[in-house]
């Protein structure tokens, strides 16, 4: 409180689980910072945003709504009372466009900034930009264990850095063995020196790594895999295994990854008396604690999404974890007791790795940052984006990369070097288009809570009189799928889905599932609904979801409308 009460910008750093997020809103009450405006809190997630705002109400004795608020996309429970306001990143965003000095706020608590998402990223660089102009702004920034410096140096300078103060987390000491893949051949003196050496296959190795730890005291494993194709052959090798060895008996495997259905993620935040097996990808490296674990098997590897310059596609390669993800990893089975940590890699791999992983803002395409920034008046150009006090710079070719994709779709203006010669998809230019600002095109794809190339596709739809199909569409590649498929009922599940199918495009199956859906919920109930969707392997609250965002896109969507044939501002032929 007193390093908060002092600093304008103070920087928090603590394991997860050590308070920082339900204690920090409550210390600035105290300090009284609630009576000079607002003070904002903001989560990566909408469900931390929700149940953050919950917690601290209870804890505070208030009812949610008054003085501890909070606001997510499609909902918010805020009064003139509410003092601490819990919100996701995007909201925050959405109001500097409004109010571009947060002239209402006293104090913004930036949480989980250690996951350096854009919003994160651009919201402290912009907050760097206007705090000279309010110094009476409070900014407070929490983040894991993971490189606290920076955040200070991004504030202050390496000679007088904002102040870092560390929160001890509640951990007990983990033991780390390596047990890399290659292993020596076992009759050496025959091998020559090439056959020294051989790759074990990587399942056989985390059976392995199971059986070592069965011989330890009784304990949860908790398993790190890059995916769900892993993790559903890692669970059949398992079960092999487990009938094999007696020390394995009453043992079960859970697997946790985002398409499972809520009711299989739940079974592995509520653990029963048999011992558990969790085979995990990277979510449950910082987002989720997996309560229990005792012993922790790390395979090194992680699908981390990537934007490739050369075929313009983001991707999802597996990679090999940055150093900062593997002692997250490790660091999982040290919360209940003394852990144990298997890496399935040596110590000199480790040694060689990065030390952090890349944020987002260097490995995305930059059109959707551009495109907003350019909105808020923040840019007017490459040169802008460049000079932006990000925490960390992009390239400048993964400026120009963003820049060239939003001319291709007709969102910013040619510069004035190119006169007469520019690109004519630009032509309907909105205010600015000289300068290379956005055309209309631009301010309609930056009203669209979309990709900015989804959001192309509503504003062409427009003119071609089939806007509802394709805002369908766009929601439905926005979120993630809502048709489940249960591990132990992958074929009725199919056989389910199926109905809905079209061999000629799956676009079509989406529009299929969306009017099947459309038409229950008008004929049933909300509880009978409910039972629907889950009978038919349907995840309801992706459904909602997918409906929410339609009803966003339909009020946000373009003035040209549903009207067929009408030409949408700033569009040109060709250029769907």
């Amino acid at each position: 409180m007193a390093a908060i009460a002092v600093n304008q910008v103070t920087i928090i750093a603590g394991e997860t689980g050590s308070g920082k997020t339900t204690q920090i809103p409550k210390m600035c009450l105290e300090l009284g910072l609630g009576e000079k405006g607002l003070i904002g809190h903001t989560q990566p997630r909408r469900l931390a945003a929700r149940t953050v705002a919950e917690r601290i109400a209870e804890e505070l004795g208030v009812e949610i709504g008054q003085e501890v608020g909070f606001q997510v996309r499609f909902t918010g429970e805020v009064s003139k009372a509410t003092k601490v306001k819990l919100m996701t990143d995007g909201i925050l965003l959405a109001e500097i466009q409004r109010d571009r000095l947060l002239r209402k706020y006293s104090t913004i608590i930036i949480d989980e900034a250690h996951e350096r998402s854009l919003n994160i990223d651009f919201i402290l660089g912009y907050l760097k930009r206007i705090l000279p102009q309010r110094p009476d702004l409070k900014v407070i920034i929490t983040s894991a264990t993971i490189d606290p410096e920076r955040f200070a140096n991004h504030f202050g300078t390496p000679e007088d850095p904002a102040p870092i103060v560390e929160v001890s987390g509640r951990t007990y000491p983990v033991e780390i063995r390596y047990r890399p893949l290659s292993q020596p051949k076992e009759d050496e003196e025959e091998a020559s020196d090439d056959e020294l050496e051989e790759d074990r296959d990587p399942l056989d190795a985390v059976c392995d790594a199971v059986d070592e730890l069965a011989a330890e005291a009784p304990g949860d494993i908790l398993v790190f895999f890059s995916g769900e194709r892993e993790i559903r052959d890692a669970a059949e090798a398992l079960q092999a295994r487990i009938q094999s060895n007696r020390k394995l008996a009453n043992t079960e495997i859970l697997p946790l990854f985002a398409r499972l259905s809520l009711q299989e993620q739940h079974k592995v935040f509520h653990p029963g008396g048999k011992r558990r097996i969790v085979l995990a990808t990277n979510v449950a490296e910082t987002s989720l604690t997996v309560p229990g674990i005792k012993y922790v098997i790390d395979t090194g590897t992680a699908r981390i999404s990537r934007y490739s310059h050369r075929t313009k596609v983001q991707r999802l390669p597996i990679e090999r974890v940055s150093q900062a993800s593997a002692n997250q990893r490790s660091g999982r089975c040290g919360r209940v007791s003394d852990g144990i940590a298997i890496r399935l890699y040596s110590e000199e791999d480790f040694d060689s790795r990065p030390r952090f992983t890349d944020p987002e803002i260097l490995r995305t395409n930059l059109a959707a940052v551009i495109l907003q920034m350019t909105a808020m008046g923040v840019a007017k150009g490459p040169k802008d984006v460049e000079d932006f006090p990000f925490v960390e710079p992009p390239e400048t070719r993964a400026i120009n990369d963003g820049v060239s994709l939003l001319r291709e779709l007709g969102a910013l203006a040619p510069p004035r070097t190119q006169g007469n010669g520019g690109t004519p998809v630009a032509a309907g230019g909105g205010g600015g288009a000289k300068g290379g600002g956005l055309t209309a095109v631009g301010q309609q794809l930056a009203q669209l809570p979309v990709d900015p190339r989804l959001g192309r596709m509503i504003v062409e739809a427009g003119r071609r009189g089939c806007v509802r199909e394709v805002m369908v569409l766009a929601a439905a590649l926005t979120i993630q799928d809502p048709r489940e498929r249960p591990t132990d009922k992958q074929q009725l599940a199919a056989e389910k889905h199926n109905r809905f199918r079209d061999e000629n495009s799956d676009f079509t199956g989406y529009l299929n599932l969306w009017n099947y859906l459309q038409e229950k919920q008008q004929e049933l109930s909300s509880s009978a609904f409910r039972r629907l969707c889950r009978a038919e392997f349907i995840n309801y609250l992706r459904v909602r979801e997918w409906q929410d965002l339609f009803a966003q896109l339909r009020q946000a969507r373009p003035a040209a409308g549903d009207q067929p044939g009408q030409q949408a501002p700033g569009g040109s032929r060709g250029q769907s």
